[in-house]
């Protein structure tokens, strides 16, 4: 597994930051706020493939490019930024050894408490 940081999905999030979509709410809190498989598939067929990816700062080109597991750390919930989305994935990435994404996360963070 080869998960590369997604820029677009990076420019798309600071791009709702700015816009001021965001919910700040506690680190904790992204078990309950993070979309379930249900809304995931709900949003690919409204939305499609290209829109989900937006959503999502890994992205691994080894994986098909219809597919759920070509992409990873999710930060929002199809509407709004998540603080604690943006919190997880940062701590995740840094777990397991994605320095770029772990970066950008810090950087949205930062971004999203500055707003």
């Amino acid at each position: 597994m080869t998960v590369k940081l997604n820029r677009d999905a990076l420019e798309h999030a600071r791009s709702l930051v700015k816009q001021g979509k965001v919910v700040r709410d506690e680190r904790d809190d992204w078990s309950e706020h993070a979309p379930s498989a249900a809304e995931e598939n709900t949003f690919v067929e409204k939305n499609g493939w290209r829109d989900y990816a937006k959503w999502y700062l890994g992205i691994d080109r080894e994986e098909s490019d219809e597919t759920k597991g070509r992409f990873s750390f999710p930060f929002g919930d199809f509407s709004k930024v998540h603080r604690c989305g943006v919190i997880s994935l940062e701590s995740r990435a840094a777990q397991h050894d994605h320095d770029d994404i772990a970066k950008a996360a810090k950087e949205l963070l930062e971004l999203i408490d500055k707003e």
